[in-house]
């Protein structure tokens, strides 16, 4: 599959450049992360924030919550469910919320840079789970 990334990426890069500095790093390099998982994956604000997707969005940042950083994972708009056995996590950074989603939580600075590997991983088993978006 080619690269598709989002036509709407000069503003996820505006969106970053406009935040704090002390979470600007950190959201960056959690983007070029996930931009790098998978060549599929493309971005847009939605939701007032960065959010992935291949078919479907499968992944969001959480940037006003008590933890400073979260990456918010999902499976799109059809209603389905994921095994958590099913998305290998050795390192335990997934905390799930449901049978459809799960987040990770980077909370201090620097934290996303120590974790970019694991990140990664899970990000690309994620993906093998998100529906494919609806021809039309």
């Amino acid at each position: 599959m080619g690269s598709r990334k989002s036509p709407s990426a000069g503003s996820v890069a505006d969106y970053i450049a406009g935040l704090s500095p002390r979470l600007r790093g950190d959201v960056e390099a959690l983007r070029c992360a996930i931009l790098a998982s998978a060549d599929d994956i493309g971005e847009e604000i939605k939701w007032n924030a960065p959010s992935f997707y291949t078919g479907e969005h499968f992944a969001t940042m959480r940037l006003n919550g008590k933890v400073p950083l979260q990456l918010i994972l999902h499976l799109g708009a059809k209603k389905s469910s994921i095994a958590h056995d099913s998305i290998e996590d050795p390192q335990r950074l997934l905390q799930w919320l449901g049978p459809d989603r799960a987040c990770i939580s980077f909370r201090s600075p620097g934290a996303v840079a120590k974790q970019v590997a694991p990140v990664q991983h899970i990000v690309r088993q994620w993906v093998h789970h998100v529906p494919a978006r609806a021809a039309g």
